[in-house]
């Protein structure tokens, strides 16, 4: 950006040069035509002895004029000017005069008396010739104004063109800053909630292990209850065996003596039996209790995990609408 400007300003400053040796070129163009003009006119009107010193002195004018046509025949050269080739040939003819009128001038006193007759018409064509040289400078000058202040707009227009594009350059490094901070923000934000879920799924795990856990145990508890129903059972199915017995024997008592001790063994086993029988009922009882609070126990851990996914799901729906 600063080389832009740099090779901006250096232009311009180029062509203000250019411009400035310009306006002094066509300042001297418009004096010599009037010089010109001088000289017509004593030519027309003034003595002969006048014109004569008049052109002494317009031909070293136009010395000075050829040279200031090669200068400005060189700069139209480097600047490219497209009506250069016209401009050369009449700054060649124009050179030509030159050498011409300095060899009349250094000619004798008879060969100029000898030229007289002829001089008012070559003077003529000379000063139309030298008039159509300086119109044709004044042109060329005219348009490499015109190239100056075309250049100087497009310079113009260049330089506003740089200064709105650092502008939106400015614009777009702002914007970017921005979205780089929001978007340092929600990785933050993002690497939060991942810990917060991080630690949500190992306390899930750890209630699924415990509630896997206690599954096991009440199904060891559901198996225990079982057995003992099938024991209690068995143990129901003798003491009726052995009540039916009792009854037999009870019917049977005045028959046989023999029948009777039996029976009075028969008691005693039973009386065990149902000593043993209301033992079992406890401890079957006990393990009822127990197994309505593993259930209640079961009940409520599940739940628990019921709630913690419920609250899981809304954690989940709520971090993704972030």
């Amino acid at each position: 950006m600063a080389c832009k400007e740099d090779t901006n300003s250096s232009a311009q400053e180029s062509l203000t040069k250019e411009e400035s040796e310009l306006e002094s070129h066509r300042f001297q163009v418009d004096s010599l035509e009037a010089e010109l003009l001088n000289v017509k006119a004593y030519l027309e009107f003034g003595s002969e002895e006048d014109a004569r010193k008049e052109l002494v002195d317009l031909s070293g004018r136009v010395r000075e004029t050829a040279t200031i046509l090669r200068y400005l025949r060189s700069k139209a050269r480097i600047l490219a000017i497209p009506s250069l080739a016209h401009v050369e040939q009449m700054g060649l003819k124009g050179l030509d005069l030159v050498e011409k009128d300095g060899d009349s001038s250094s000619s004798e006193d008879a060969a100029r008396r000898h030229r007289d007759g002829s001089s008012g018409v070559e003077d003529g064509a000379y000063t139309s010739e030298m008039l159509q040289s300086i119109e044709m400078v004044t042109d060329v000058l005219e348009s490499l104004v015109r190239r100056v202040t075309a250049a100087e707009s497009e310079t113009a227009v260049q330089k506003e063109m740089v200064l709105l594009g650092e502008e939106e350059l400015s614009r777009k490094t702002v914007q970017i800053e921005n979205l780089s901070s929001k978007l340092q923000e929600m990785e933050r934000f993002a690497h939060g909630t991942n810990s917060v879920l991080n630690e949500m799924r190992e306390r899930i795990e750890e209630l699924v292990e415990e509630t896997m856990r206690q599954r096991e145990k009440a199904v060891e508890n559901e198996e225990e209850l079982c057995r003992v129903k099938r024991e209690f059972e068995s143990l129901k199915s003798y003491v009726s065996t052995f009540t039916n017995v009792r009854e037999t024997l009870l019917s049977s008592e005045r028959q046989f003596k023999t029948i009777e001790e039996l029976f009075e063994r028969l008691v005693t086993k039973t009386t065990q039996l149902e000593g043993e029988k209301a033992q079992k009922e406890v401890e079957v009882q006990k393990l009822m209790e127990e197994n309505v609070k593993l259930t209640a126990l079961l009940d409520k851990k599940e739940a628990q995990l019921l709630a913690l996914n419920e609250q899981c799901k809304v954690m989940a729906l709520s971090a993704s609408n972030i």
